[in-house]
């Protein structure tokens, strides 16, 4: 069997993995916040992300060149299958291990780590100063920059809403089975005039909600819409993203030109998110921090400008790093981040490149 047949099967599986790993991040905050229910996120995720896969077909060809390789090992290197193989099977297996235990873990690290592995373990130097520019300084300061732009803008959206008189309504929940409140005369007429709303109903749908109209529409509507576009576009700019870095791998091997490689890997990434993206997406949407529709919207709105402005710059950026350094922002702005989780997941990103260069260069001297 052709060389070309196990690279082929490579990149479609680490595409498969990338989908189940990065998929649901874009509408993370969608499920987190209650404003959708999974398999509502996961299929606007999946649409989302597709469409973003086809863009890619005319915006981010720069990144196919960036992920090839070239000048970070020689030119030479780069077009040796079994160099091309052991890149993508050895980024396949990291990524698809932490989508098993449930770890939001970047595709992008995944893949420079199988570079520098797969490239030392042919003999040959890796370019340091290509290294730290091209593909690590983006890595390292996009969450950080993600993290600060929502810290700072959440406090001027939120000073923005009151100025537009919509308020939060906190919805009051007793869960239990047949459970009976009874309202006294005198506590209905203190309900009334504070203007309050008592509300029965199951823990999983008590949530903060906003009272109030924008521009003659209902400001709760607004804002869920508004939250779906936004989920949308952060899932539109990863595939944006995503797919041309995983599409270089098998354009390198001369199996397709880069419209086929592109087209194979959308497909491979949505059949991943749809069958193995739950793990990933509740610690997304659950672990790292409760939060509420707003906060959900800037998070994404964020995420959304920082990842699609990468892509039109061909910068590596990562957009598990772009969303979770926003949720973790979102979770300093309210102070309610659970630390330990956040903490298992920053180490989880500093391992997974490591772990990609010693899976290739061992896959390398293996079959070597």
């Amino acid at each position: 069997m052709s060389i070309s047949v196990f690279i082929l099967l490579a990149g479609l599986f680490l595409s498969y993995s990338n989908g189940a790993n990065d998929n649901f991040k874009g509408v993370a905050t969608l499920f987190g916040s209650g404003a959708s229910n999974y398999k509502r996120a996961l299929y606007w995720a999946t649409f989302t992300t597709f469409l973003g896969s086809l863009a890619a077909l005319f915006l981010s060809k720069g990144l196919v060149a960036v992920f090839s390789g070239k000048g970070l090992v020689p030119n030479s290197v780069t077009e040796m299958p079994l160099f091309l193989f052991s890149v993508g099977l050895g980024s396949a297996f990291t990524v698809y291990l932490a989508t098993l235990t449930g770890f939001p873990i970047s595709t992008t690290h995944a893949l420079v780590g199988g570079l520098i592995g797969a490239g030392l373990a042919v003999g040959q130097n890796i370019q340091i100063e290509k290294l730290w520019n091209i593909y690590l300084l983006p890595l390292l300061f996009s969450p950080i920059i993600s993290l600060i732009l929502t810290r700072a803008f959440y406090p001027l959206f939120q000073s923005l809403r009151k100025a537009c008189g919509i308020n939060g309504q906190t919805c009051f929940c007793i869960n239990g089975k047949e459970e009976i409140v009874e309202v006294t005369p005198a506590g209905a007429a203190i309900l009334k005039s504070s203007g309050l709303t008592l509300t029965i109903d199951q823990v999983s749908v008590c949530q903060t909600r906003y009272m109030g109209t924008l521009l003659g529409f209902s400001a709760q509507n607004v804002l869920d819409r508004l939250h779906y576009l936004s989920a949308g576009a952060v899932s539109f700019a990863r595939g944006l993203n995503d797919t041309p870095k995983i599409a270089a791998l098998m354009i390198g091997a001369q199996i397709f030109g880069i419209n086929n490689a592109i087209l194979w890997v959308g497909s491979l990434m949505v059949l991943g998110g749809l069958l193995n993206a739950r793990k990933v997406a509740q610690t997304m949407s659950k672990k790292i921090t409760p939060m509420n529709h707003g906060q959900g919207f800037t998070a994404n709105l964020i995420s959304a400008i920082l990842v699609t402005m990468a892509s039109f710059f061909s910068f590596p950026v990562s957009t598990t790093h772009v969303t979770c350094g926003a949720i973790f922002g979102i979770g300093m702005v309210s102070q309610k981040a659970d630390w330990k989780v956040v903490r298992n997941i920053l180490i989880s990103w500093l391992i997974t490149l490591p772990v990609a260069a010693v899976l290739s260069g061992a896959i390398l001297l293996l079959i070597k």
